[in-house]
């Protein structure tokens, strides 16, 4: 039987990076997945039209961290590719138009018309400098009466409808912190990132997963669930079948390496990279979350809509469309496939995942006794979006893994 120096758990970027760097540092590692597939919420796979499809909605690549850069280029070439978003809202006269997301001097001559989007830019660059993201904050301090009214004018047609539909909230409900943080960008530069390395995977994201856990060291397993596994001491389960409370008995002084594999006792790091609230049973209560609806459909065109995604900011049930072909470069004449995204709040309910932490010092506080619970077991590590409850984008949580790595090496 094999001798694991590491338990992951979860192979998505957080477990699979993490799995890798110890890897080759000549540790043997046992990685776990629940689903039938590695990658997490960045996998892909061709849909029964032969079309490249991100099955957890889309993932675009950009970092301005060469060590991520660098290491992901070892199990990837790239495709060029610099994203592009519109806001696709009524103009108001029975007809539609879109203009670039973040708000830029080219949207607002779409917005305002040429002459007078033009006189706007001037006044914005003279009042704060070219090349600048100026928040809608600033532009409501300032006391000139038209570039306030404009801060209106943005956060109405691009920000507030569109985060009502996001997070749930009302106006009055949406943190006034983020509502601050609502970006005009004073340039013509309409990509959505400025990032100095950006991109996608030239033949997608799956097959980096692969080229990174193909090493002898490394196990994956499956459609395992961590509960039947691995268990603290034999006294508490990770997951209980009873979503709603734990019927096992607490640890009242829990061993520092009072971990079971398989019913032995395994006394390496773990490294859980799932909710943390499950796998402690929701002891304090479920941590609030929003998840999203995908309708995926395909249409007999080469091509549905002008950018790889468009956002609904004014009217419509979903947040956005993705057209794939649009993000990957794939040549497939006559066909195409396009993802509308519904976002709605995380219930728990058999399907649902949860892909977005609801932030607040609420919510925090109740993190803080997951944190606080978990940090009774130095042998365990919480890593990545749902074990740390916050958001990563995928060059943050790479980072994050490749340091977690390190300090177990001990580099």
């Amino acid at each position: 039987m094999v001798q694991y120096d590491c338990l992951i758990i979860g192979a998505g970027f957080a477990g699979a990076v993490c799995a890798r760097r110890l890897a080759d540092a000549g540790w043997k590692v046992l990685v776990l997945e629940r689903r039938d597939h590695i990658g997490g919420n960045a996998y892909d796979c061709l849909d029964e039209a032969g079309v490249l499809i991100h099955k957890y909605g889309p993932h675009i690549f950009h970092t301005n961290n060469k060590k991520v850069f660098d290491f992901l280029s070892r199990f990837t070439q790239w495709r060029e590719y610099q994203h592009r978003v519109i806001a696709d809202i009524p103009d108001g006269k029975g007809g539609r138009m879109g203009y670039p997301v973040p708000f830029n001097l080219t949207s607002l001559e779409t917005a305002f018309g040429e002459e007078e989007g033009k006189r706007l830019g001037e006044k914005l660059i003279a009042a704060y400098g070219p090349e600048r993201k100026v928040t809608i904050l600033e532009l409501r301090q300032n006391p000139d009466p038209q570039i306030s009214a404009l801060a209106d004018y943005i956060y109405e047609h691009v920000f507030v409808c569109y985060t009502m539909k996001q997070w749930g909230q009302t106006p009055e409900e949406i943190d006034p912190n983020t509502t601050a943080r609502v970006p005009v960008f004073l340039s013509r530069d309409d990509r959505y990132f400025q990032d100095t390395y950006q991109g996608m995977p030239l033949e997608g994201y799956t097959p980096i997963f692969e080229k990174i856990l193909d090493h002898p060291n490394i196990t994956v397993e499956l459609g395992e669930q961590a509960a039947r596994r691995f268990r603290w001491g034999g006294q508490m389960t990770v997951g209980s079948p009873d979503r709603t409370k734990s019927p096992i008995p607490k640890l009242t002084a829990p061993a520092p390496n009072a971990f079971l594999l398989d019913g032995k006792l395994f006394d390496g790091p773990i490294i859980f990279t799932g909710a943390v609230d499950e796998l402690f049973c929701y002891e304090f209560g479920r941590l609030p979350y929003r998840t999203l609806d995908f309708q995926f459909e395909t249409h007999q065109k080469d091509f549905y809509q002008s950018h790889g995604t468009v956002n609904y900011t004014m009217d419509e049930p979903y947040t956005r469309i993705t057209e794939f072909k649009r993000l990957t470069g794939q040549v497939k004449p006559g066909v195409t496939t396009v993802m509308k995204e519904f976002s709605k709040a995380y219930t728990g309910a058999e399907g649902e995942i949860p892909y977005y932490a609801i932030i607040s010092p609420e919510n925090n506080a109740l993190y803080g006794q997951y944190a606080a619970l978990a940090a009774k077991y130095p042998g365990l590590h919480l890593l990545g979006r749902l074990a740390e409850y916050k958001y990563y984008n995928m060059d943050a949580i790479v980072a994050r893994a490749l340091a977690l790595a390190d300090e177990l090496l001990g580099e």
